[in-house]
């Protein structure tokens, strides 16, 4: 069984920038804001849905401090220069149906300057390791229409994948098995 408050694992990216995706710690806060501070309004856009110019400490706590059965993250960290930054991240909270078919919702964020390197595939990848180990079915992820580069990621996964429309955003299935 994977435990997944420890997990970390060595990864290189497409452009061959070695990195460590990992837990994230209630420590990470700072690294965090730093991240956040940095991404531009557009990207946060994409994965808030609405813009966003700060991140509360509520939020803050949510996104450091989790269960790692329920809810689960992990970052992806690069030493650039003589600093550790965290240049993405990824999580899923799981929840059951009536049917008791363990799905969980995935999300992902990644700093601008890292898009397209290949850190959300890296972050899906392991992500999924931890899920099937803890029962989880299926991903379900909202999506933006025009956020091509998540909906990429999502179809060279290779698991079956469906697509729903509804309103303005696309509803992501991917299933595990």
């Amino acid at each position: 069984m994977i435990n997944a408050r420890e997990y970390k694992a060595a990864e290189t990216l497409r452009s061959g920038r070695m990195v460590t995706v990992r837990a994230i710690q209630p420590e990470d806060r700072t690294l965090l804001l730093e991240e956040f501070s940095e991404i531009d309004q557009y990207s946060l856009y994409l994965r808030f849905f609405e813009t966003k110019n700060a991140i509360t400490d509520e939020e803050l706590k949510y996104f450091t401090e989790v269960d790692f059965v329920d809810h689960v993250a992990l970052v992806v960290i690069a030493d650039i220069g003589d600093k550790a930054k965290i240049i993405g991240g990824g999580r899923y909270i799981a929840y059951d149906r009536p049917a008791k078919v363990r799905i969980a919702e995935v999300a992902f964020m990644v700093h601008d300057r890292y898009q397209g390197q290949g850190v959300a595939t890296l972050l899906l990848k392991h992500l999924l390791l931890i899920a099937r180990d803890g029962g989880i079915a299926k991903f379900e992820a909202e999506v933006l229409p025009e956020n091509a580069r998540m909906l990429a990621v999502f179809s060279r996964a290779g698991l079956p994948m469906s697509v729903l429309r509804v309103d303005d955003v696309l509803r992501v299935t991917l299933t595990l098995s």
